[in-house]
């Protein structure tokens, strides 16, 4: 079972809306939690969790890993969203249980290979969360004759916020149009930015608009 650095409403009352954090490939869940101090002010009684990723990183003694990353193409991703759906679906779940709350009061947040499992997760939930922002990533498709069958799997089109540096030297900035046209086919309403003079990584424009989002979607 994942687990990870929780903060809780700041309000002191019972959490009535949840935000997952997904961090990158890597990191672990402290790299993220922090996110939940800045936004709690505009979502006082939102509970904040960043669970560490499933899988001991590979390539170094420390930090973890959604799935193994060695190739880094289409094929390695799709394999691994898939590879690490069940073991996110299951935290969430267990998550809104011990909250009291269903997906409608659930918020998704990414951070490069954690925008791709929140795309690919929250995409195949049995009913909608309430939003979806994902920086830094990729929505994760497979190729060929397996797309269609992967349309098949959604269940779910909660609204998104993509947000993506201009000068992102770990997934290129194209990635961003790429998504938005991939998940606006799909039946997304999905909305993005592009953060000029921002690597890989997410700035202050990135925290403001993503907080204003989650104020939206998780409004009472």
């Amino acid at each position: 079972m994942l687990d990870g650095p929780r903060l809780a409403p700041r309000s002191g009352r019972p959490a009535t809306s949840l935000v997952v954090l997904l961090h990158g490939y890597g990191a672990d869940g402290r790299d993220l939690i922090d996110l939940g101090g800045y936004w709690a002010s505009g979502l006082p009684d939102t509970a904040f969790v960043s669970p560490h990723a499933p899988e001991p990183l590979g390539i170094a003694p420390v930090g973890r890993q959604w799935f193994a990353y060695v190739e880094r193409n289409d094929r390695e991703r799709w394999i691994g969203v898939q590879s690490a759906q069940a073991a996110l679906d299951g935290f969430l779940d267990a998550e809104l249980a011990r909250l009291g709350l269903d997906d409608s009061r659930l918020a998704l947040v990414g951070f490069s290979q954690g925008t791709m499992m929140a795309l690919h997760t929250g995409l195949r939930r049995k009913r909608p969360p309430a939003g979806i922002v994902g920086f830094s990533g990729i929505h994760v498709l497979p190729e060929g004759a397996a797309l269609e069958a992967a349309d098949a799997q959604i269940n779910s089109r909660p609204p998104a916020l993509l947000i993506h540096g201009d000068l992102d030297e770990v997934i290129p900035p194209v990635a961003l149009p790429r998504a938005v046209e991939s998940l606006s086919a799909r039946g997304v309403d999905v909305r993005a930015h592009l953060s000029n003079g921002l690597g890989h990584g997410i700035d202050e424009t990135g925290v403001m608009l993503a907080g204003r989002f989650l104020s939206e979607v998780l409004r009472s």
